[in-house]
C-alpha cells in the first residue's frame, strides 16, 4: 500500500541523495528541466501501429496540428516518433523514418521545442539538422556516433535504460532485489562517455514504459514501475536530471485507464522526476498545478 508513512520513511531512508545537486538543463530559450518543476513532453506517434491510439497523426498535417494543440494545452516539449516500439510493431528504415519525420520538424521547429525518437545515426543527424532540440535515445547500437551528432548539433539527449540494439528488442528491467543502484551503474558509464564526446545536455530516463521479457505479468509490472517512479530521486548521484515515459495500467483503471497518467504522475513528481513523457497533456498539466499550488502542511 501507498501510505504516507511508508513515503516518509523512504526519504528518510534515502535523505543523502536528496541533498545531491543536479544540474539544470537547457532545452532551448526558456525551456530548462531543472528541480523545482517537472517538465511536461508531449507525444505525436506518426506510426499507425501504437498502441496509444489517440496519440497517432495518419499525415503530416494531423501531426503538426495535434502537436500544436498539445502544446497550447500545457506540453513543454513535443516527442516525434516514426516507430512504435511495441514488439509487434512493424520496423522502418532510416528513410522511411526521415520520410514521416522531416515534413514535421520543418514545419513546427521555429515554434515548438521538439524532440525526435529514434534509434539510427541518419535520422539523427538530419531532424538536429531542421531544428530538433533533443534525441530521445531508445538504442544501445551506434550509440557514439548518434552522441557525436547530439553533440556537434548542440542538442540535449535523452538517454533511455536498455542493453539491446533498441528497445524494440526483448530486453529485461533490473527487478531482483533494488533497482535503483543498478540503474544508476548503468547510466554512470554512458553519461561519462557523452561527456567524453562534448554532449552537455543529458537526461536519463529508466524506461519504465517499455516492453520487457522478464516482466509481462501486469500486476507485477505495475508495482516494479510505481517503485521507480517513486525513488526517482536516488538517481541524483548521476547528477542530471531524471525523465520518464508515464505508464499506464488497464488492470488497475479498466476503462479509466487513460487517467492513469495522472495518478502515475503524482508518484514521479513525489518521487523526484524533473520530465515526465506523457499523452494526456491537459490531465497531467492540470495534475502538476494542483501539486504546485496546494498545500497540506
Amino acid at each position: 500500500m501507498i501510505s504516507l508513512a511508508a513515503l516518509a520513511e523512504l526519504h528518510d531512508r534515502h535523505r543523502a541523495d536528496l541533498d545531491l545537486p543536479v544540474t539544470p538543463v537547457p532545452i532551448a530559450d526558456g525551456v530548462v528541466v531543472r528541480d523545482g518543476s517537472v517538465t511536461v513532453m508531449g507525444v505525436v506517434n506518426l506510426s499507425r501501429d501504437s498502441t496509444y491510439r489517440e496519440s497517432v497523426a495518419v499525415s503530416t498535417e494531423s501531426a503538426v496540428r495535434m502537436a500544436r494543440v498539445q502544446a497550447a494545452q500545457g506540453a513543454t516539449i513535443v516527442d516525434i516518433g516514426a516507430e512504435a516500439s511495441g514488439q509487434q510493431a512493424d520496423r522502418t528504415s532510416p528513410g522511411e523514418q526521415l520520410g514521416l519525420l522531416l515534413p514535421v520538424v520543418d514545419t513546427l521547429a521555429r515554434e515548438l521545442v521538439l524532440s525526435v525518437e529514434t534509434y539510427q545515426p541518419e535520422v539523427v543527424d538530419s531532424v538536429l539538422r531542421a531544428g530538433a532540440r533533443v534525441l530521445n535515445l531508445t538504442g544501445r547500437e551506434d550509440e557514439d556516433e548518434m552522441l557525436r551528432l547530439v553533440a556537434a548539433h548542440d542538442a540535449t539527449v535523452l538517454m533511455c535504460f536498455g542493453e539491446t540494439a533498441n528497445v524494440r528488442e526483448d530486453g529485461e528491467l533490473p527487478v531482483d532485489g533494488d533497482p535503483m543502484p543498478v540503474l544508476a551503474d548503468h547510466f554512470a558509464p554512458r553519461i561519462e562517455r557523452a561527456r567524453e564526446l562534448g554532449v552537455e545536455r543529458i537526461v536519463v530516463d529508466p524506461a519504465v514504459g517499455f516492453h520487457y521479457g522478464n516482466l509481462t505479468e501486469p500486476l507485477d509490472r505495475v508495482r516494479h514501475q510505481a517503485r521507480i517512479l517513486s525513488q526517482s530521486f536516488r538517481l541524483r548521484s548521476l547528477g542530471v536530471p531524471v525523465a520518464v515515459s508515464v505508464p499506464h495500467s488497464f488492470d488497475l483503471f479498466e476503462d479509466e485507464f487513460r487517467r492513469a497518467e495522472g495518478f502515475f504522475t503524482v508518484l514521479a513528481a513525489l518521487g523526484g522526476t524533473q520530465l515526465v513523457r506523457i499523452h494526456e497533456v491537459p490531465h497531467v498539466v492540470r495534475t502538476l498545478r494542483a501539486l504546485d499550488v496546494l498545500e497540506i502542511s
